[in-house]
């Protein structure tokens, strides 16, 4: 089976959450069979074809970038070519140069598109652009949610009226890594132990100005790795309020990220808005068998963390019940501890690279066997 994959950039260029679940899908595909292809845009200019263990990734310079959208207009001779060779094209939503792509051409293969979020911020251009985005997901064959309450709070899946698959992201599943002795000792030299853990991208939806303000009333240590737009002005937030215990540590190797799991007494993920649509760290905190405490924003954060079993939640932006949250699960290591392994049982159950890509792989063989027009 050939399959096409669609984003708008793919690893190593960049390694956002839809990178990773692409990244993880394609290697999952691939060990079971898959020939894949990833069709995407680059801003080097020049076209790349590269060959990876997973696929051959297909790379078209972007002419522009409008709206966190790059566009290219080679590339929609280059997608008609690499959708000849496929047998399956599978879109991760949202990028809505894809629409454009897929509504420009009379060729036609399977399709399968990925919802992962709804369009959040760009609510103006959202009223422009919704004609094509319904055109687009009323044209597909499948259309495929990531977790059932994401299904269940969308306007957008809502108004499809027709069925929808729920099929989770996932991650390899090779075990929670055993850190390397040396750099956790590293850390623990640095650090500590038992401190609270964030990692990602600091980006605006990822609620970290709730955190530092929720350090205010917590004595624990609170570790923030990973770098992004948001970091300067997260770290003068904490420089101003004088919170000696709230330590960022910039990008993390992922035996430093490894590491740092083994050490923390809980994972902490307080996104705020509807863009945090999933949640990849948290798959990744729940492999690493750690406790979570997250905000309930009807996403998939309470789907991956589910409270009370596998962590705790508290509404967003609520700076005094996220402290309180973390509080509670520092006074009582052994229900953490319980929490923390049945996150890795979820994990073990929902959450694998291998469950994903078999769920995948069985809708695809689906829509294969049937007549098409």
């Amino acid at each position: 089976m050939k399959v096409l994959h669609v984003y708008k950039t793919y690893y190593p260029d960049t390694l956002g959450g839809i990178e990773q679940v692409l990244l993880q899908l394609t290697q999952g595909l691939a060990g079971q069979g898959v020939e894949n292809r990833v069709f995407a845009l680059s801003h080097d200019p020049r076209p790349a074809v590269i060959e990876r263990p997973e696929a051959r990734v297909v790379r078209c310079g972007a002419t522009l970038e409008l709206a966190s959208t790059p566009v290219s207009w080679r590339a929609f001779s280059e997608f008609r070519a690499q959708l000849r060779w496929a047998d399956v094209v599978h879109y991760q939503f949202p990028w809505p140069f894809a629409d454009l792509l897929h509504l420009s051409t009379r060729l036609r293969r399977a399709s399968v598109v990925t919802y992962q979020s709804d369009v959040v911020r760009q609510k103006g251009l959202l009223t422009l652009y919704r004609p094509l985005m319904q055109h687009f997901l009323g044209s597909v064959d499948r259309v495929v949610a990531t977790s059932p309450n994401y299904l269940s709070s969308s306007p957008v899946l809502a108004s499809l009226q027709r069925p929808i698959d729920v099929i989770a992201n996932g991650l390899s599943n090779d075990g929670a890594p055993h850190p390397d002795p040396v750099r956790r000792q590293h850390w623990r030299d640095q650090l500590g132990a038992d401190f609270f853990f964030f990692v990602g991208v600091l980006r605006y939806y990822k609620g970290l100005h709730t955190l530092v303000q929720a350090a205010r009333h917590t004595r624990h240590k609170v570790v923030i790795a990973g770098d992004g737009p948001e970091r300067r002005a997260l770290e003068k937030q904490v420089a101003e309020s004088g919170l000696g215990h709230v330590v960022f540590v910039g990008a993390v190797s992922d035996e430093d990220k490894a590491a740092l799991f083994s050490l923390s007494l809980a994972f902490v993920f307080p996104s705020h808005l509807r863009s945090e649509a999933f949640g990849m760290s948290l798959v990744e905190a729940a492999s690493h068998a750690k406790p979570m405490i997250t905000c309930d924003i009807g996403t998939g954060t309470t789907f991956v963390n589910l409270p009370g079993q596998t962590g705790l939640a508290v509404p967003p932006e609520q700076p005094v019940a996220l402290a309180h949250a973390m509080e509670a699960l520092a006074a009582h290591p052994a229900e953490a501890a319980r929490m923390g392994r049945a996150a890795r049982a979820r994990f073990e159950q929902l959450f694998t690279a291998d469950a994903m890509a078999t769920s995948y792989l069985a809708l695809y063989t689906s829509l294969l066997s049937q007549p098409r027009g």
